[in-house]
């Protein structure tokens, strides 16, 4: 597999558990348990990434004595594109809590009687991204569209140092799509599935993340 690409979800951990509760057509039923799931796999991702990160030494004092450690030498942004990007994003900020955040929303409009559709964009409020980690999460990662042009959007506030995408379940056409446009993208995904459907939806996959976490449209 591509070294740019990470799935956390390969090795068997605590993620396993909550991936097949997320994929399940019974259990996904219950919105609240879904969005807890959601939250748990952006701590999860969180602290895979934080692997990634530059560290700068510290002195603690502790009450026998003094010990260098390490700490994190810059907070990331982390930007969620709505709706289901809010409670994956809240896990990030478990992780991640003195991070700025940012939110765009991006959604498919389909043409009439086609499986053919548009990404559009109709609001973005994100920091100044210039020189700094930006972690782009995003449950579903079908077409990879999406992620493309929010990237496309927030650098007007700046070009990132590196760019992590985080993802429960990707395509591997998303992925792939990605990287031929956000060429310094690394991946950290729970799962990555291998087809699509013609409407685009990622199969096995999960559904609409937005729907079960939020309801129908």
């Amino acid at each position: 597999m591509d070294s740019r690409i990470t799935v956390v979800g390969n090795r068997h951990s605590y993620l396993s558990n909550v991936l097949l509760e997320m994929r399940s057509e019974e259990l996904q039923q219950d919105r609240m348990r879904f969005r807890l799931n959601l939250e748990r796999t952006g701590e999860i991702l969180a602290y895979e990434i934080s692997k990634e990160l530059s560290y700068v030494p510290q002195t603690v004092r502790t009450p026998l004595g003094e010990l260098e450690m390490h700490i994190l030498e810059n907070q990331p942004v982390v930007v969620s594109i709505m709706r289901a990007g809010l409670p994956f994003h809240q896990g990030f900020l478990r992780i991640f809590d003195k991070a700025d955040s940012g939110f765009i929303s991006a959604y498919r409009h389909h043409q009439r009687g086609s499986n053919e559709f548009e990404v559009r964009i109709e609001y973005m409020a994100t920091p100044e991204l210039g020189g700094r980690d930006l972690i782009l999460v995003d449950p579903m990662i079908a077409t990879g569209k999406s992620i493309v042009l929010a990237y496309r959007e927030m650098l007007e506030k700046g070009e990132p140092e590196r760019v992590f995408i985080a993802g429960v379940v990707g395509s591997d056409e998303g992925v792939e799509y990605i990287h031929r446009h956000i060429p310094k993208a690394r991946f950290f995904l729970a799962g990555l599935d291998h087809e699509l459907t013609a409407r685009a939806y990622i199969v096995p996959g999960l559904g609409d993340a937005g729907d079960l976490a939020y309801g129908p449209k």
